[in-house]
């Protein structure tokens, strides 16, 4: 029985050892992701920002309309369907922003990911 109580305690001393060892290692691993992620996510966000149409063109645009109703009358209006900047997409802009948005969420998964696994 003494030479079974060494082998459970030299056992439990070296499978402490390898669980603190891999912890730490993990523990490590989930904080390099999460800075990662929180990075990407912030120049992702910026990337989608800079991608999203200028709202002003179209607010200008239809000043512009405005000034010219004013000076020579209802007559000077043009169709105004053809004033909205935000609505003609091309595919490929839809594509990029698609890509973005779904990179964004992976980035921001895998910050969810890492948290939780700190947590845990």
């Amino acid at each position: 029985k003494d030479v079974e109580s060494k082998f459970w305690a030299s056992y439990k001393k070296v499978s402490n050892e390898y669980d603190d060892d891999f912890l730490e290692r993990a523990n490590d691993d989930m904080a390099i992701i999460l800075t990662f992620a929180g990075l990407f996510s912030a120049v992702n966000s910026t990337f989608i920002v800079g991608m999203q149409p200028n709202p002003a063109d179209t607010t200008n645009i239809l000043m512009v309309q405005l000034i010219k109703i004013m000076a020579e009358g209802p007559s000077a209006v043009t169709d105004i369907n053809n004033l909205s900047s935000s609505t003609g997409y091309s595919s490929s802009i839809v594509w990029i922003q698609t890509l973005a948005y779904a990179s964004l969420a992976f980035s921001v998964l895998a910050a969810f990911g890492a948290v939780m696994g700190k947590q845990w």
